[in-house]
């Protein structure tokens, strides 16, 4: 039986091929399928990590293939991708048994990241991030033993800390060793969704509450049920979003946009943020009341800057993580890499360090990572832990991830050859410019030069 990562599901042709190239570009094996019979067919003839599936779709839809896919392949994780108006049918199909979803329209990044959270993450030391077997740091340390005792008790929770730090794994994780790892975890991250579709996708909407509410919608913390709704970027909700998430936490009520009735909440709210909320108090833009009634079980989590000595574990558990997911056989990483890495300004934390070692290993061709597949634009390096300095320009925002929609489709290949094909197509984007093409695929210009040189003998045999 031959085994993929994913099985796309989409009966849009043409949607259907953008998902399936991007995910190939990444790395991973896909196929796909027009619908849920065709799903099921597909199911049976191969061994699946991942099932990428819309929900609107003839035939069999998704939230029919979902419950067909529990009798024999319960174990197979579903995410589903769903228009803002089926949010609600989505969240219910995850109390029946999916993992996930994605709201549509969603970017390349989003997918990818969604992705790996199940392929990488599941398939391999399970959750790098929030494993105490890769912590070195006395204050991560520190952090897991007091989540492990937040995750035992009911209370709301708000987490703080930078973009990247990890806030939606540790959510994640208080979650399924809670009371409530029985219900969905529903995560929204606010600064995401405009405010107007805010408010009505948090506590839904009576019909003719405005003008395009044709019927009842029921908001996701009544759909969370006895789970977890997880409300990343709290510090962006409006003023009037405050007051109502101040009455569901006060009172454990909600009233839906356009109703006179008040609807229980049972679920557990974790929050987090990477603002200063107090600061949005000074000026008016946060309710003082509200932060007191989120803090009452903070959890600090600290920057890669502020726990370096757990980076070498990091790259080694990413390593060892990527190395699977794209059949590679990379044997480590030599000791000037790694100084290259320790030293090195993350400004995006653990989400950019990953990042950067699923690059090095997705274009390596040797047996090690040396010092070549980690030429960062910025050449910032840290002094010492608590001390940072700068010595050149900003880095640059360009990243893998951000390539991927630079491509062209591309037939099913191996990881060796999706490599040669992004080195291509980045130097034909940048009109053979190798310097601009080095840069942004942040390799050496040897090693540019070596992959082109690979990829030109093996045509040749």
């Amino acid at each position: 039986m031959k085994q993929y990562d994913v099985l796309v599901v989409e009966d849009d042709l043409s949607l259907c091929e953008a998902l399936c190239d991007t995910l190939e570009i990444s790395g991973y094996r896909v196929i796909s399928a027009r619908n849920g019979t065709e799903a099921l067919i597909k199911l049976e003839l191969g061994q699946f990590k991942l099932v990428v599936s819309d929900v609107q779709m003839p035939v069999m839809d998704g939230f029919q293939l979902l419950k067909n896919m529990q009798h024999k392949y319960s174990e197979t994780p579903v995410l589903l991708m769903t228009a803002f108006g089926t949010i609600p049918k989505a969240v219910e199909a995850m109390q029946a048994g999916a993992s996930d979803y994605l709201i549509k329209p969603f970017d390349a990044q989003a997918l990818v990241s969604k992705v790996a959270d199940y392929v990488v993450a599941n398939s391999s030391a399970a959750n790098t991030a929030v494993n105490e077997r890769v912590v070195q740091d006395e204050s991560m340390k520190k952090l897991y033993a007091l989540t492990a005792k937040v995750a035992k008790t009911d209370v709301t929770v708000l987490l703080q800390g930078e973009s990247g730090t990890g806030k939606e794994v540790i959510a994640r994780y208080i979650h399924q060793n809670s009371t409530y790892h029985h219900g969905p975890f529903i995560a929204v991250n606010c600064a995401a969704i405009p405010e107007n579709m805010l408010e009505a996708m948090l506590f839904g909407y009576e019909k003719g509450a405005f003008t395009d509410a044709k019927e009842r919608k029921i908001g996701l913390f009544e759909l969370a049920g006895d789970g977890t709704i997880f409300l990343d970027e709290i510090g962006d909700i409006s003023r009037t979003t405050q007051s109502k998430l101040l009455k569901v936490i006060e009172d454990r009520t909600m009233r839906r946009v356009g109703g006179i009735r008040d609807v229980p909440v049972r679920a557990r709210i974790i929050a987090a943020t990477s603002v200063d909320l107090e600061a949005k108090i000074k000026s008016n833009e946060f309710r003082k009341d509200l932060y007191h009634r989120l803090k009452i079980l903070p959890l600090e989590l600290p920057g890669l800057a502020e726990r370096i000595e757990d980076i070498p574990l990091l790259v080694e558990a990413f390593l060892k993580a990527f190395n699977q997911t794209y059949n590679k056989k990379i044997k480590g990483i030599t000791p000037r890499a790694m100084q290259i890495l320790v030293e090195h300004v993350w400004e995006g934390n653990v989400r950019e360090l990953k990042h950067t070692i699923e690059r090095a290993v997705l274009l390596e061709e040797d047996e090690w990572l040396t010092e070549d597949d980690f030429e960062f634009e910025s050449r910032r390096f840290r002094q010492t832990k608590k001390k940072v300095i700068a010595t050149s320009p900003e880095t640059s925002s360009s990243s893998f991830s951000d390539t991927l929609m630079l491509f062209v489709p591309m037939e099913q290949a191996s990881a060796n050859e999706v490599q040669r094909l992004l080195t291509r197509k980045v130097l034909d984007h940048v009109g053979g410019n190798k310097l601009k093409a080095a840069k942004i695929l942040k390799i050496s210009r040897p090693r540019l030069d070596r992959i082109l040189r690979n990829g030109k003998s093996q045509n040749e045999k």
